[in-house]
């Protein structure tokens, strides 16, 4: 497999793919500075006999432009041998589950999201695609996040709330009530600072 991204998260996503002993071809990333990335070669294009790929970028809105370059059936979903994840959850193609993470009973988990080290997603909860949920945030039962949301550090979302889609929910925020599309929301409770047309 290749990953496309050696940052940080790329680290992370490489060592969840040892520990499943998926073999590592080399990274993908543009960045000239970047040669190397745990001792993997790190390649400035993609190459054309390329079989399977994880986007490992953790910003959103450039996970879903990456992932417009591959056919579906190209994407891995890592799952790290220490999170917990319900056997009646669903999770999509290219999806990486961290370290300590929860996804619990009949969860709905869409592609390309990114579930951070010991997040918290509780029973029947809804992720559309491209969703981060941040370490340490916790989404209580039946909570649904729209597309590109991304859920900050130690987020806590009570049961049933509606999040839309490309909202940035700040860090520690406590969430009470629904959010619209675009949002940014900050504080406990969590206040919305602005909000994008989308």
């Amino acid at each position: 497999m290749h990953l496309y991204g050696a940052s940080g998260h790329g680290k992370v996503a490489a060592e969840i793919a040892i520990d499943n002993q998926i073999d590592i071809q080399a990274f993908i990333d543009d960045d000239p500075a970047i040669k190397e990335c745990l001792g993997y070669p790190v390649l400035k294009s993609v190459p054309s006999d390329i079989e399977k790929i994880f986007i490992s970028i953790g910003n959103n809105k450039i996970r879903k432009k990456v992932s417009g370059l591959f056919s579906q059936d190209q994407f891995l979903t890592l799952l790290h041998p220490k999170s917990i994840i319900s056997g009646s959850s669903e999770l999509g193609s290219g999806t990486v589950v961290m370290g300590g993470a929860t996804i619990n009973a009949s969860c709905k988990i869409g592609m390309h999201c990114i579930i951070n080290t010991n997040a918290s997603v509780d029973h029947d909860c809804t992720l559309e695609d491209f969703v981060h949920i941040s370490p340490n945030a916790a989404l209580a039962g039946n909570v649904s996040v729209g597309e590109g949301t991304h859920i900050g550090i130690g987020v806590s979302v009570i049961p049933g709330i509606k999040i839309g889609k490309w909202c940035i929910i700040g860090a520690g925020s406590v969430i009470i009530n629904d959010i619209p599309d675009g949002c940014t929301v900050i504080g406990n409770p969590g206040k919305i600072s602005k909000q994008e047309n989308l």
